[in-house]
């Protein structure tokens, strides 16, 4: 196998990574967003890669026998991006309500708001 040839799978890992890394160790409401969007890209990166075909073409079909790259994967990518955008803008503008609730969007902060005394 070559690997220098899957360097796109070397950036999904790396990005797949890096974003959870954020999600996990990072207490800001809104560097968890990020992160999960750092995860997201690197999840549409790797089945874009993972759905291309060596000489494929587009599925237009002709006389000769080609080898045609299936679009399926790349119209879900299209309505995965769709959801992402509507759950990251929704996942903000929750942010800003715990914002205006609590005074900040530091997991440990708004933790300790909510802890009887």
């Amino acid at each position: 196998m070559d690997w220098l040839g899957q360097y796109n799978y070397y950036v999904v890992f790396f990005l797949m990574m890096t974003g959870f890394y954020v999600v996990v160790a990072r207490g800001n409401l809104v560097k968890k967003i990020v992160g999960l969007n750092i995860f997201q890209s690197s999840v549409f990166l790797l089945y874009i890669s993972m759905a291309k075909v060596e000489h494929g073409t587009a599925p237009i079909v002709v006389a000769d026998g080609t080898v045609y790259s299936n679009p399926l994967p790349h119209v879900l990518i299209l309505t995965a991006i769709v959801v992402g955008i509507a759950t990251t803008a929704l996942g903000l503008a929750l942010v800003v309500r715990i914002k205006e609730a609590y005074g900040t969007v530091e997991e440990d902060e708004i933790h300790d708001q909510d802890e009887p005394a």
